[in-house]
């Protein structure tokens, strides 16, 4: 049997699909290796993963339904999806929403579709995302939460990739959860992030912009204990009478301010941020904060990698590659 982990030269994919070939899982992994952000970083993702001989590399769009086709007629043995290709960034939907409708809705459509020509599918765990909570502010964010106020295109198109696999488990009882991911961080991780940002401006020098308010927080959560969440809710598929929208929340359920994240940078890297503020632009919200509790119960899974930590790791990382680079 294999898993099918698309989006595999992403940020949490490549780390995801690096745990199952570690676990002895055979993997195929689909990448279209968008240019959204600097390609030779995917490519660099991608030359660790297909060192191994149990994993397999499709460079294939997602929106492409033949394609996409014929790869699950010739991996017909394919028994877990692990579905995390997508358009990232909640700001750029606002320059390029066609891409997030494109990818984000078209291509979970394309995806659940292409999964019900499986012999079998005993899971499909996908990635959504904590915008889906919008303009909701009662912390901490639960899933029991109505979402139907988004405040970006982005969240807008996530809630309805979750809607659209809730309609496709009623109508063909395909097994599936949908993992909302809260401000994901570490080694390998995306450019556009603010972490990254900051972290790239403190080493040149450059400024880096803070928005105005002492209130602002993330639930930064370290991409290691992010796979292992990914991995231990694969592992617990929808039985029974579980509802067919099903959906967890993976946070660190510890919002941390965003001033702590740069004194953390300020101090791996040995130098001072120059700090520019603004007033905070309506795609963002003050605070974020994931109650994991519901996970917890079916997996077991708790995040332990405090900010402290996490933070270190990652300038290890990021010193080593901006020299390589």
């Amino acid at each position: 049997m294999a898993i099918l982990v698309t989006g595999c030269a992403g940020f949490v994919g490549a780390h995801v699909t690096k745990a199952l070939i570690d676990r002895g899982e055979r993997v195929v992994g689909l990448d279209n290796l968008d240019p959204y952000y600097d390609v030779r970083l995917k490519q660099a993702r991608l030359e660790r993963l297909c060192a191994h001989d149990r994993f397999r590399f499709e460079r294939l769009d997602l929106t492409d339904r033949e394609a996409l086709a014929g790869l699950l007629d010739r991996e017909a043995d394919i028994a877990g999806i692990v579905h995390l290709a997508a358009q990232a960034g909640v700001r750029h939907s606002l320059v390029d929403p066609y891409a997030y409708v494109q990818a984000n809705v078209l291509g979970q459509v394309t995806l659940l579709e292409a999964a019900r020509r499986l012999r079998r599918l005993d899971h499909l765990v996908y990635a959504s995302s904590s915008s889906v909570y919008g303009l909701n502010e009662h912390l901490p964010f639960r899933e029991s939460e109505r979402v139907d106020r988004p405040g970006s295109l982005y969240a807008a198109t996530k809630r309805s990739a979750e809607l659209i696999s809730h309609a496709y488990g009623h109508l063909f009882g395909l097994p599936q959860t949908g993992l909302r991911f809260f401000t994901v961080y570490g080694p390998w991780g995306r450019p556009d992030m603010a972490y990254y940002t900051f972290a790239k401006a403190i080493l040149d020098g450059t400024e880096i912009t803070l928005y105005e308010g002492e209130g602002l927080a993330r639930d930064f959560t370290y991409v290691d204990d992010v796979v292992d969440g990914v991995l231990r809710v694969l592992d617990h598929p929808p039985a029974g009478g579980d509802a067919p929208g099903r959906t967890f929340n993976l946070g660190n359920d510890r919002p941390e301010p965003v001033a702590l994240l740069v004194s953390l940078l300020e101090q791996a890297l040995g130098r001072v941020a120059r700090v520019r503020r603004i007033p905070r632009p309506a795609t963002d919200i003050e605070a974020t904060w994931a109650s994991v509790d519901a996970v917890e119960t079916l997996t077991g899974w708790r995040p332990s990698t405090r900010l402290q930590d996490g933070i270190p790791r990652f300038v290890d990382w990021f010193r080593s590659y901006a020299t390589a680079g």
